[in-house]
Parts: structure tokens; C-alpha cells; sequence
């Protein structure tokens, strides 16, 4: 049987995505490694390949399967209507975070299933009984319209990661060249855990894994390690330092076996201020860089969202891994109610910490958080190809297009330009910088006019 996966692009009017960085599809590589001994499989990045026609039509899968984040909704919509139009017969699954979380999204006539959770699985089974002629109820994870209602299942039980197969990397050689997160490049991504402890409530993915944090196992983290060929690994976790002990033994691993990789992960400030020496224990085998969700310089504004860390956490972090010669990735939110002095101190405050680099992106209530159940009636627009962490959802103190230029202003200010410029100096091949300049500039320029696409 022929099966086609698909990696969507972001929508025209989104801004960020793919202009920014591009991680290879792990969720598909994941599907694509329970089906790929018995069926002919291939993944097909949009954010790469453009011509998704003369592939379908080449290829004429029996199955094709999309995945979807919040911003994907509508555009993946739109590709199951072409491909329904172009091969009726064709069976249609659409799996993913949102899908997820919000099923009932894709009630749509040009979509046949709905995968819920992990789909590695139940697409398995979807898969075996298409080929049977069978049908599909009962299948753990599924729901299917039937008339104008849903019929769910319950999602599968997934408590064991390392039950599932290591992902199917084959299927994306073609791009893998092209994935990366700024300077890493190229860069591999792989999952060592699943979920948080923590219940902030404008994020999701504590709900994903119905609150647990769920761990692979050390030697099967290394053993599919040893078989990456990036130089540049990238942890896709929630948070991969929650468990101290894990991540030590880990480290340990690593070393011993002699594999050489530049590791990205996630770290929250107080679990980096709580372990200081299981950073340094892997800076020596190869972190390079952590991602740090300080979110807010005040501890008001971090108890809003139920973060669970405080600013003293965020200084000492900063401090930890700046004396590790660690980069830091640190993302900030801005809240709609923001006013000048807001967006002032927050400039400032990144100086003060000397950050080399920052993201800010806008509070976004996404469907399924509890921030979303609390701000839904107060949306200035439920259209998805808006929910990208840039256009504000939520009405402005500021008019928005002062609160538009404000947000330019603190990306061109937040991080002094001779830093920035002699940090791409270290770290780009010259012949790239121009195209990095220009890459920014475009991604600023739209960000700076966000206001006219309301």
C-alpha cells in the first residue's frame, strides 16, 4: 500500500515559522516507523517541496496523512480538498497536536479520520484494516463523523515511550540537510521524554500526556543517538531536565559510549537553578545551547500564568549557563495589556542580563489550554492562521499599531546589533550572513506591519 505523509507549510499571512528554523517532521517519522517494513511510505515537507501535485500524482498514494498545529488548521483543510478532488478514494487521516486536543476542528467532508494522541499505533491499525477492506470503529485514538456528530474513542494508553520504534529518518534524507535552528545546521531532532510536572496554564502539553511526565529509558535514548549523523541534536521535549537523575545517568552514557554531538534542549530556570552541576556535567559532553522560557521579568506576571519559577530563578539561570559558556535561548511573552514602559523594561532587562540572543512572542490562548477556556469569549479573531505567537488575539492597551512598532523596537533594541552582529560572525559562514540579514529583515518588516492584517 502507498502512503503519503505530509509536513504543512504555514499559512501567507502567518509570520515566524519556517523563516526562523525548521526541525525536521519527528512526529511523521514517528507514524511513517510503524508502517514503513510493510508499505511504501514517503514524507513530504511543504516547508521544502512546493509542488505537492506532481508528487501526489506520481506517486497516487492510497493514504494520505497530515499533521497539524493550531496555525496549520486551516491550510491542512485546504490540502485534503485538493486531494480529495484530485483522487476521491483516497483515505484521508489528520493527526497532530491540534487535532488532538480539538478534534472537532476537522469535522470536514474531505477529511476521513481523526487520529487523537500518539498515532504511531493506532495508525498501524488504520492502516491494517484499509488494506483489509474493513472498517475502522472501535480503533483506540480514532474518531470519524458519522452524519454532523464525532465518535471518539479513547486515546491509547502510552505510558511506555519505549515501546514505539525509533523514528524513521530514512524518509526525509532528502531534506535533512536543510533542517536547523540559526547556526545549527544541519540539526536532528529526537524525543528522550514526553510531558511536564508543571500546569501553566497557557500551554498545552501537560494535558498531551494527561498530566504525567514520561521518561525513555537512558541506553535506548543513547542507542538511537549513536545512529544520528547530524552534528547538531536537538531534544524535543517539553522539558528534558526534569529528572535530575535520569539526565545524569544519561550524560554518563554518552560520555562512556564516545559519541560527539552539539545538544539543544529545553531547561526551565529553577530546574537549571536546582542542578547547576548536571549542567556542567553536559556542557562537557556537548550542550551548546538551552532553551529557557523566562516569560516575564515579574514574578506578578509569571504567578498569572502559573509558571511555577520566579525572577530570582531567571537571574540565577542566566548566570549559571553564561559561566558555563552555554548560549542561551531565551524566549519572553509579551501580554496584550503591555504598555511603553512595559516593552521599555523589558528591553532593558534583557541588557541587563546580557543576553546574546532573545524571542518574544505575544500571550496566545490555544485551544485546549486553560487560558484559552478563560479568554475565548474576548478573541479578536478566531481565524488559526493568526495563532502563530505574533498577532495578538487579545485587544491592546496600546493601539495596535503602536504596540506593533513598540514589539519591533524591542527586537532591534533588546539585543545591542554589534552583539548580535559579531555573535553571526562566530558563528555563520560569511557567505551566509547576507541572506540571514535579509531573512530577518523580511520577518521584521512583516511583524513591524502585523496591525494591517486586522
Amino acid at each position: 500500500m502507498k502512503i503519503l505523509l505530509i509536513e504543512p507549510a504555514k499559512a501567507p499571512l502567518t509570520i515566524g515559522g519556517e523563516d526562523v528554523f525548521i526541525y525536521e517532521p519527528l512526529a511523521l517519522e514517528y507514524v511513517a516507523a510503524g508502517v514503513s517494513q510493510d508499505h511504501d511510505v514517503r514524507i513530504v515537507d511543504l516547508r521544502l517541496e512546493k509542488n505537492i501535485e506532481e508528487m501526489f500524482k506520481e506517486f497516487s498514494p492510497d493514504v494520505v496523512g497530515i499533521t497539524s498545529y493550531t496555525v496549520h488548521v486551516n491550510t491542512v483543510k485546504k490540502l485534503f480538498e485538493k486531494i480529495k478532488r484530485w483522487n476521491s478514494r483516497v483515505l484521508t487521516v489528520v493527526g497532530g497536536h491540534h487535532a488532538t486536543m480539538v478534534p472537532e476542528d476537522f469535522i470536514f467532508r474531505f477529511i476521513d479520520l481523526i487520529v487523537m494522541g500518539e498515532g504511531v499505533f493506532t495508525f498501524k491499525e488504520i492502516i491494517a484494516r484499509f488494506e483489509r477492506g474493513e472498517g475502522f470503529d472501535g480503533i483506540a485514538g480514532v474518531a470519524m463523523t458519522k452524519g454532523d456528530q464525532l465518535i471518539k474513542t479513547l486515546n491509547p494508553n502510552t505510558n511506555n515511550l519505549d515501546a514505539f520504534p525509533f523514528s524513521d529518518r530514512r524518509l526525509t534524507a532528502k531534506y535533512r540537510r536543510d533542517y536547523y535552528s540559526e547556526w545549527m545546521k544541519p540539526l536532528a531532532s529526537m524525543r528522550t521524554s514526553k510531558g511536564c510536572p508543571y500546569r501553566c496554564k497557557f500551554c498545552a502539553q501537560w494535558k498531551l500526556a494527561d498530566g504525567r511526565y514520561l521518561k525513555r529509558e537512558p541506553e535506548r535514548v543513547v542507542e538511537e543517538l549513536s545512529s544520528i549523523e547530524e552534528p547538531y541534536v536537538f531534544f524535543a521535549d517539553d522539558e528534558s531536565l526534569v529528572d535530575s537523575q535520569r539526565m545524569k545517568k544519561l550524560a554518563e552514557l554518552i560520555k562512556d559510549v564516545g559519541i560527539k554531538k552539539q545538544y539543544f534542549l529545553y531547561g526551565r530556570s529553577d530546574t537549571i537553578v536546582r542542578n547547576p552541576d548536571l549542567l556542567e556535567r553536559w556542557r562537557e559532553i556537548g550542550l551548546e545551547r538551552v532553551f529557557v522560557g523566562f516569560e516575564f521579568l515579574k514574578d506578578e506576571d509569571l504567578n498569572y500564568i502559573r509558571k511555577g519559577s520566579t525572577a530570582s530563578d531567571n537571574e540565577k539561570a542566566v548566570k549559571i549557563l553564561q559561566d558555563l559558556n552555554v548560549e542561551i535561548y531565551a524566549s519572553f511573552i509579551l501580554r496584550p495589556e503591555f504598555n511603553k514602559s512595559d516593552f521599555k523594561a523589558l528591553k532593558d532587562y534583557c541588557r541587563h542580563l546580557n543576553l546574546s540572543f532573545a524571542s518574544f512572542a505575544v500571550l496566545t490562548p490555544l485551544p485546549g489550554t486553560d487560558f484559552y477556556e478563560e479568554v475565548k469569549n474576548r478573541l479578536l479573531t478566531h481565524n488559526y492562521d493568526y495563532f502563530d505567537f505574533i498577532h495578538t488575539l487579545l485587544p491592546t492597551t496600546l493601539p495596535l499599531k503602536e504596540f506593533y512598532k513598540e514589539y519591533y523596537q524591542l527586537y532591534k533594541e533588546a539585543i545591542p546589533f554589534h552583539k548580535q552582529f559579531l555573535l553571526a560572525l562566530k558563528r555563520f559562514p560569511l557567505r551566509e550572513i547576507p541572506l540571514l540579514i535579509k531573512k530577518s529583515n523580511r520577518v521584521l518588516s512583516q511583524l513591524k506591519s502585523a496591525y494591517r492584517d486586522y
